[in-house]
């Protein structure tokens, strides 16, 4: 069953990487600015915004209305059990969404956004519904080791498309492709990958994530109607784990600021400091081979110190990578990989410690919907982030102070981090405690 589940994270981190991380950002830049005005402008739903802040915003919307999307499913995953059927019915949705960037051209940035939106969509939804199955594949005193394994994995999987991606880029000429016929190959392949290898977890997974044996039991005759009266009771239950909540909190933030340097960091790099598409290509690869060796080795260190202060201390180098990142010369490819060697040290390890860590603050039997309430800032969702960063730019036209803007996340997100007890939210929600945090 635990293969099932990491072959998962191998399916859909294609999309995170080549399309999130990679290739949509400028490519949809440049669509928009084909579609922009003199002032360099364009007028999505009769707004005025610039043309290089279209790409955060349509990231920042798609997440909003996940917001919605994931809470709701997650209800209906509790109360019926079928997470497996969800979670893979909405990677083909999202799968499908993104076969259709091939499709992308010209001026169409309308078209680009609305695929981003339905895709970004999609894939929330079906990585938290995957989340849920973290508690039932592995004891308390394992899911460190399980969840980043699951990670590696995942970047594993993004890193070997991208080899085949930058292939096929670097070799476009050869084989009489322009460069935007390239680059939406590349994009739809992401979508065919996520569509072949979600045949895995759908044959290999059982239906229910694991959940409290009671809960099991009983399926309601109307499970849309329900979940609405039960997605009410557990907003209004978290108050009753402020603790859990505390911890919610710091992730929503750090998290964030996380997401928007790997969602925005090939704009910077394009825009900013000058990097070709080849040396965007190479630089996320490197970030996608050092991050399989990070997230094992932040899980190791973990084991020894406990998953809260290896967080913390991955934190304190995010601040430091952003930092410098701010003052990176433009047009020197050696600096930019290695600021990707950095992200990639500590990206991994960050996110699926935190992960772990949040898998024993949930009540048994409601993971589906406490993980869709923490996918809200996951990978490729998160969403304050991209709307300061595309504010920040809005305001100065300056990508460097856009990229600066995102240290604020980090901070904030250490400071509630490093106040919350673990071990008393543990034992708040009933879960069983393990043995080093």
């Amino acid at each position: 069953m635990q293969f099932g589940w990491y072959i998962n994270d191998w399916a859909n981190a294609a999309f995170s990487a080549t399309v999130l991380t990679v290739f949509l950002g400028p490519y949809l830049t440049s669509v928009a600015k084909n579609a922009a005005d003199p002032a360099g402008n364009v007028h999505p739903l009769g707004l005025s915004i610039r043309a290089g802040s279209f790409f955060p915003y349509a990231v920042s919307f798609s997440v909003l209305v996940s917001v919605a999307v994931m809470l709701l499913t997650g209800t209906v995953a509790d109360r019926t059990g079928r997470h497996k059927e969800l979670m893979c019915g909405f990677a083909y949705i999202g799968a499908v969404a993104t076969m259709g960037m091939f499709f992308l051209g010209g001026d169409h940035y309308l078209l680009g956004g609305a695929l981003l939106v339905v895709a970004n969509i999609a894939y929330a939804v079906s990585v938290a519904l995957s989340y849920a199955y973290l508690p039932g594949l592995a004891s308390p005193d394992e899911r460190d080791a399980v969840s980043s394994k699951g990670w590696a994995y995942g970047y594993a999987g993004g890193g070997l498309l991208l080899v085949a991606n930058l292939a096929l880029f670097e070799g476009h000429d050869a084989l009489g492709l322009s460069t935007g016929t390239a680059v939406r190959i590349c994009l739809a392949s992401a979508g065919l990958w996520w569509a072949l290898f979600t045949i895995v977890p759908l044959l290999r997974l059982p239906s229910r994530a694991g959940v409290a044996p009671e809960r099991a039991a009983a399926v309601p005759d109307r499970p849309a109607a329900g979940s609405l009266r039960e997605l009410a009771r557990t907003l209004r239950g978290m108050r009753e784990y402020p603790l859990t909540l505390l911890y919610l909190g710091a992730f929503l933030c750090y998290n964030d600021g996380i997401q928007t340097v790997v969602s925005q960091a090939s704009l910077y790099g394009s825009e900013e400091l000058g990097m070709g598409q080849t040396s965007l290509v190479a630089a996320v690869l490197l970030v996608q081979i050092v991050a399989i060796g990070g997230a094992l080795l932040l899980g190791r260190i973990a084991r020894r110190y406990g998953a809260k202060r290896t967080v913390l201390g991955s934190l304190v180098g995010w601040v430091i990578t952003v930092a410098l990142g701010y003052f990176m010369p433009a047009h020197q490819p050696v600096w930019f990989f290695a600021l990707a060697c950095m992200i990639g040290l500590v990206l991994g390890g960050s996110q699926a410690l935190s992960r772990s860590l949040f898998s024993h603050l949930i009540p048994a039997g409601r993971e589906a919907e406490y993980f869709s309430v923490y996918k809200v800032s996951d990978r490729g969702t998160s969403w304050m982030g991209p709307l300061v960063f595309g504010l920040a730019y809005q305001i100065t036209g300056s990508y460097r102070s856009a990229i600066i803007s995102l240290l604020v996340f980090f901070v904030i997100g250490f400071a509630v981090l490093a106040k919350v007890p673990v071990r008393r939210a543990i034992e708040a929600v009933g879960n069983p405690v393990p043995e080093r945090l």
